[in-house]
């Protein structure tokens, strides 16, 4: 990166995976950082409990025809990958005409392209930051297996993953022999159901995004001279001259603050933000569940997969993070409801019994987040009208796999901003 001024003072709103990662390029390249959350402590939203995987092999935008019939099926049950409430909202049903246009607009491999060579990118910098800074986030450059129990399937996903056929991105096929190899849990788990087998891309890796945060906010006030403001809500931004004036409410005060520059990586709240400034942005809260399973007797910790997996025809996820898995899956359109809802934790749970019997399921915590997605799958990385104010945000469910390098690319276009 090119230093300009040394001397920026830059705020950052939102102490998630976009806004440590933004904060990080911009103190390691001398800016004067301030991290603003409304919450108490770092990564408490959408950043808490995700299915842990860095997966540029899984970075495929979701605007297919196949996505959308699969979606009207899937509509009325419960337990299905996507659930759809049909209920009015102008918001939901703009975001949907926008995501129907993306589908057919002819970008979809372009798109999925795109976002590959940004996941590779963050995969690097997330290696080069474990290597450089010492930051424990349970990382395990072990790969990630897709697997699948029919051979239609299987033979599918292989035509697809000829995509992948690029420098960094290591993958092959696998028969169920070999899949057993790899991943000795699925041989070990005395379970009936039997695969055909799987792709696994080598160059994929996983870790836990809420302890990288947790760490990284340490490492930023410790090492490069970060400050802090939680339990802080931004009331309003605006632009006087050339400086950026926030008015931010703790518990006890509300007070003005000045800034050169302001990094607004606030998640699906960011959309409210940008309204505010009159910047064309469309961000949907798309909820996703996780369970993360303790494993607390020898048993599970032995029968428990240790490479991190994705079920692709269900749409679910699991990752090793120590001694706990951590297993995610299911798509819920129904605005900005946190509520976490029996119905979407069942089939995350059922999936750990049915592979992986010998697993206790008995000690878990259930978890959603709402992610910020666009129509187009793809993140928002851009300055506002208002000059001087930056949006990070869009990353849908991609934050962990692709934070990391639109972190760097703000950074790199708020230090050489005018």
């Amino acid at each position: 990166m090119c230093i300009r001024d040394r001397k920026k003072k830059v705020a950052i709103i939102g102490a998630g995976i976009a806004g440590t990662t933004t904060a990080y390029s911009l103190a390691k390249n001398g800016m004067d950082v301030t991290l603003i959350d409304s919450r108490r402590y770092p990564a408490m939203a959408t950043s808490y409990a995700n299915g842990g995987q860095l997966s540029a092999s899984n970075s495929e935008v979701w605007n297919t025809p196949k996505n959308l019939i699969n979606g009207m099926k899937w509509m009325f049950k419960k337990d299905a990958p996507l659930l759809f409430n049909p209920s009015p909202s102008l918001e939901k049903y703009k975001w949907i005409l926008g995501f129907l246009a993306a589908t057919f607009d002819g970008k979809h491999k372009s798109k999925t392209q795109e976002t590959i060579e940004l996941a590779k990118r963050a995969r690097e910098i997330y290696y080069k930051i474990s290597d450089e800074e010492g930051i424990e986030f349970d990382l395990l450059k072990k790969g990630i297996l897709h697997f699948y129990d029919t051979q239609k399937e299987l033979d599918s996903a292989a035509s697809k993953a000829s995509w992948l056929d690029q420098e960094g991105m290591e993958w092959e096929v696998l028969d169920i022999d070999q899949v057993e190899d790899l991943e000795p849990a699925f041989k070990n788990s005395n379970n009936e159901k039997k695969l055909v087998g799987g792709i696994y891309t080598k160059s994929d890796a996983s870790g836990d995004i809420h302890k990288f945060c947790k760490n990284m906010h340490k490492l930023l006030e410790n090492k490069y001279d970060v400050k802090s403001l939680f339990n802080t809500e931004i009331e309003s931004i605006y632009k006087d001259k050339d400086k950026v004036i926030l008015s931010a409410a703790s518990e006890t005060e509300t007070k003005g603050f000045h800034f050169d520059k302001v990094a607004i990586c606030a998640g699906i709240d960011t959309q409210k933000f940008a309204d505010s400034l009159g910047d064309k942005m469309r961000v949907y809260p798309v909820k996703g569940y996780s369970v993360t399973i303790h494993l607390d007797d020898s048993v599970s910790q032995n029968s428990a997969p240790h490479v991190s997996l994705l079920d692709d025809p269900k749409k679910i996820v699991s990752s090793r993070l120590g001694n706990r898995l951590r297993v995610a899956g299911t798509a819920e359109l129904a605005g900005k409801n946190k509520d976490i809802k029996q119905d979407r934790i069942r089939p995350l749970l059922a999936w750990v019994r049915e592979y992986f019997p010998n697993v206790s399921t008995e000690n878990y915590t259930p978890w959603a987040g709402l992610r910020p997605m666009t129509p187009d799958m793809m993140p928002l990385v851009f300055e506002s009208k208002a000059k001087g104010i930056f949006y990070n945000t869009g990353h849908g469910h991609l934050g962990w796999t692709l934070g990391a390098a639109t972190g760097d690319l703000l950074a790199s276009k708020i230090i050489n901003a005018d």
